[in-house]
């Protein structure tokens, strides 16, 4: 997929951080933009500043993803770059995890995707042509202490993303996984002066989703790791 202008793209877990970059680069670039989020009232500023149009979706319910992808349809079209940008995040010494809120993390992490991406391909297949394209993580390869509930739903993401690319790919449907390997930087998390560039700019982490997309068939990447030049691997 070389071509992007007048394309439609949704993002899935639309927020005010490497989402709204996405959204504004994929703008600029000519593209029909959606943002889904649990909460439309957060994207308010971003639809007015990119001309995004909002769905409110909460990705773990299969009715409401349904539905989403039948209103951008409605409004839009049918998406042909799909984001899943979603996570489930919660913290603790394992024995003190509450089972009801895992299993919430992990619908969020994991089976969101697999939702989201599920409607993304019937509609892709019959064109065999598009691009999914997921969020991952440092815990998508390496489980740190009290952590179990994200490292589990950024593993399980990850394997979704490496089936389905192995199964979608021969059908024209490119499947990417980005492990996002460090801390973003937002306005309310900087770095320390002695450490310049040591997080994440997520301006720099939309370029290399939209370099992804713009790869030829013949060299397409399914997974790519992001980390600054500070962060171990």
């Amino acid at each position: 997929m070389t071509t992007l202008r007048n394309q439609i793209a949704l993002i899935a877990g639309a927020g005010s951080g490497l989402s709204a970059c996405l959204a504004r680069l994929f703008s600029r670039e000519g593209m029909r933009v959606a943002a889904a989020a649990r909460n439309t009232g957060k994207l308010a500023a971003l639809s007015a500043e990119t001309g995004a149009q909002t769905f409110a979706c909460d990705v773990v319910d299969p009715d409401q993803v349904a539905r989403l992808f039948e209103e951008v349809e409605g409004r839009i079209g049918a998406p042909d770059v799909v984001v899943y940008n979603a996570s489930g995040r919660l913290r603790g010494p394992l024995i003190e995890l509450n089972p009801a809120e895992v299993a919430g993390a992990l619908g969020v992490s994991a089976f969101g995707g697999f939702l989201v991406a599920q409607q993304a391909v019937r509609r892709m297949l019959p064109k065999g042509s598009g691009a999914i394209l997921f969020t991952g993580a440092s815990a998508s390869v390496k489980g740190y202490a009290q952590s179990a509930p994200f490292a589990m739903g950024k593993f399980a993401l990850r394997g979704l993303a490496q089936s389905m690319a192995r199964e979608l790919a021969p059908q024209g449907i490119h499947v990417a996984h980005f492990v996002i390997d460090g801390a973003i930087r937002n306005p309310g998390r900087i770095e320390p002066p002695d450490k310049p560039d040591s997080m994440l700019d997520p301006d720099a982490i939309a370029q290399s989703y939209l370099d992804v997309l713009r790869q030829p068939r013949s060299a397409w990447t399914w997974e790519i790791e992001l980390r600054p030049w500070v962060e171990r691997f």
